[in-house]
């Protein structure tokens, strides 16, 4: 045999010669046959009851200055932030949040068929089982029969309450040269605050809670 005997196409007599079968169906096939059947009944019940009361002073003053030199030459970049804050906070009062929740639920008058159940002297009650080929068909076949009575109750009672003083005085200053020669950046940032916060009052929250449940 030649090296070029690999290479040579087939003649007309043994290409006669081929045969060839039909692939089966997509569906005769697939890997996976999935055949669900779901009988669902479901009472869900949340009440929810919640309260929020809140006092609140909020005081945020911002200064900020930005310079910059960026690929610049002989540049100046200045950035100077001057801020002065007087901030006088006083809260004189009450907070109260009242969650009373009175429940009653009954979801007892769901009525559950009760399945027949299988025979117990060896036969298969009238039905007829084929076993089929192994070799062919799904390779995963699952059927599901699924019949399910759920019952969820979940009541829920909050409360919340809350006092407060928030006082954030923020001053900022930047100066930047960058890839810059003979460049000159300066940030100065000078604050000066005085913050005085009270608070006189009372925070109260109460979460009362009655349920009655009958599942």
């Amino acid at each position: 045999m030649s090296p070029n005997d690999d290479l040579r196409p087939l003649s007309p007599e043994e290409l006669a010669a081929e045969s060839g079968a039909a692939l089966p169906d997509k569906e005769v096939i697939s890997l996976l046959d999935l055949n669900a059947d779901l009988d669902l009944a479901i009472d869900a019940a949340a009440p929810i009851d919640l309260a929020v009361a809140a006092n609140a002073n909020v005081a945020a003053p911002i200064d900020a200055a930005v310079g910059a030199n960026v690929l610049s030459v002989d540049s100046s970049a200045q950035a100077l932030a001057d801020q002065g804050v007087l901030i006088d906070q006083g809260i004189t009062g009450e907070a109260v949040a009242n969650a009373p929740q009175d429940s009653t639920i009954d979801q007892s008058g769901d009525v559950t068929d009760t399945p027949e159940p299988a025979p117990v002297d060896g036969t298969t009650g009238g039905a007829t089982e084929t076993v089929g080929d192994p070799l062919s068909g799904d390779l995963l076949d699952i059927d599901i029969d699924l019949a399910a009575d759920v019952d969820l109750a979940a009541p829920i009672a909050g409360a919340v309450a809350a006092n407060a003083n928030v006082a954030a005085p923020i001053d900022a200053a930047v100066a930047a040269n960058v890839g810059s020669i003979g460049s000159e950046a300066t940030a100065v940032a000078q604050q000066d605050a005085i913050i005085t916060q009270d608070i006189t009052a009372d925070a109260t929250a109460t979460a009362d809670q009655q349920s009655q449940i009958t599942q």
